[in-house]
C-alpha cells in the first residue's frame, strides 16, 4: 500500500516499518485535520500485513502534539461532526480515534520530543510504547485548568498506565512532567538521551518487525487480556494466545537449534543471549 494524500502527516514505509510524522504546523494541533489523517491512516494500516510496527513521531522538535484544537471547546459541534458513524456511539469522536489506534493489530510506539499535552499526550498513550527524549519532553493534562478534565481517553489511559493515585495527581495537578518524572512514574517507558533517540527506537521497532508472523499480535493480546482481567491474571487467556505460537513452526525451531549451537543455554552464551539471537537471521526474512 501507499500511504499518500495526508494533509497533516507524512508516511515512509520500510522493512515492515511504518514511520508517521506529524507534520501540522504550528504546534501539532489535534485538529480536524489532523485527527482525519490519523483516522484515515488507522483504517488503511490496519489491514495492511506489510507492516508489523508504526512509529508515531514529530516533525517539529518542540511540540509533538500540543494539545486538542481548542476550537472545539468554542462550539462542541465542530468536535462532535468528527462522529464516526461506525465506531461506539457512547464514545466522543477523540475516544473514538484513540481507541482505533490503541486497538491496531501493529505495534505501536510514540517516540517523543517536546511538549505533549491534553489530546497530544493522549495520542501517545494511545501507543504500545512511548520513548522519549531526556531532557527535552514534557507531558502534562492541563484540561482541569481549562474546567474540564482528560476527555479523549486520558483518565484511563493514565490510570493503567501510572495507578490512581498518580493519575489524579497528574489531571488535577496540572504540571508539565518532565521525563525523569514521567518514566519513574511509568508514563513513558524510558528516557532516551536526545541524540540516542532516533537509532534506539529504530533498533526495537526493526527488532519487533521482523519476528515471525503472529508472534507480536499474540502477545498484545495476552498482555490485554490479563490488564482487562483485573486483580487476578487471566491466565486462561494467556494460555489461548500463546498456543498460536507455540510449538513453534519448524523455522524457529531450527534457529533455536543454532542457537545452541552458538552458546544458548550456556554461561557466555547467556550473558550476550539478545546479541546472539539478533546475530542469527529468521530465515523466512533472508
Amino acid at each position: 500500500m501507499s500511504y499518500n494524500g495526508y494533509q497533516s502527516l507524512v508516511v515512509r514505509a520500510e522493512d515492515r516499518v511504518a514511520w508517521v510524522t506529524i507534520d501540522n504546523p504550528p504546534v501539532n494541533t489535534l485538529d480536524a485535520t489532523l485527527a482525519g489523517d490519523l483516522k484515515a491512516f488507522a483504517t488503511e494500516v490496519r489491514s495492511d500485513p506489510g507492516i508489523a510496527v508504526i512509529v508515531f513521531q514529530s516533525a517539529n522538535p518542540d511540540f509533538f502534539s500540543a494539545h486538542a484544537d481548542f476550537e472545539w471547546s468554542f462550539d462542541p459541534s465542530t468536535l462532535m461532526a468528527l462522529a464516526d458513524p461506525d465506531a461506539d456511539p457512547s464514545l466522543n469522536p477523540l475516544q473514538q480515534l484513540n481507541e482505533l489506534l490503541r486497538t491496531l493489530p501493529q505495534v505501536t510506539i510514540a517516540k517523543l520530543r517536546g511538549y505533549a499535552r491534553a489530546g497530544g499526550v493522549e495520542l501517545a498513550m494511545a501507543a504500545d510504547m512511548r520513548f522519549a527524549a531526556a531532557d527535552r519532553t514534557w507531558l502534562s493534562q492541563p484540561e482541569s485548568l481549562m474546567g474540564i478534565f482528560p476527555g479523549g481517553g486520558g483518565t484511563q489511559y493514565l490510570n493503567r498506565l501510572v495507578g490512581r493515585a498518580r493519575a489524579l495527581e497528574i489531571v488535577l495537578g496540572a504540571e508539565p512532567f518532565g521525563t525523569e518524572l514521567a518514566e519513574r512514574y511509568g508514563w513513558i517507558n524510558r528516557a532516551v538521551p536526545d541524540e540516542h533517540l532516533d537509532a534506539f527506537v529504530d533498533t526495537l521497532a526493526r527488532r519487533v518487525a521482523v519476528l515471525p508472523e503472529g508472534v507480536a499480535a499474540a502477545a498484545k493480546e495476552a498482555l490485554d487480556a490479563a490488564e482487562a482481567s483485573g486483580p487476578v491474571p487471566n491466565l486462561t487467556e494467556e494460555a489461548t494466545a500463546h498456543a498460536k505460537v507455540y510449538p513453534s513452526p519448524d523455522d524457529v525451531v531450527d534457529r533455536l537449534r543454532v542457537v545452541m549451537e552458538h552458546g544458548g543455554q550456556t554461561r557466555d552464551g547467556e550473558l550476550r543471549l539478545e546479541r546472539l539471537l539478533e546475530g542469527i537471521p529468521w530465515a523466512h526474512r533472508s
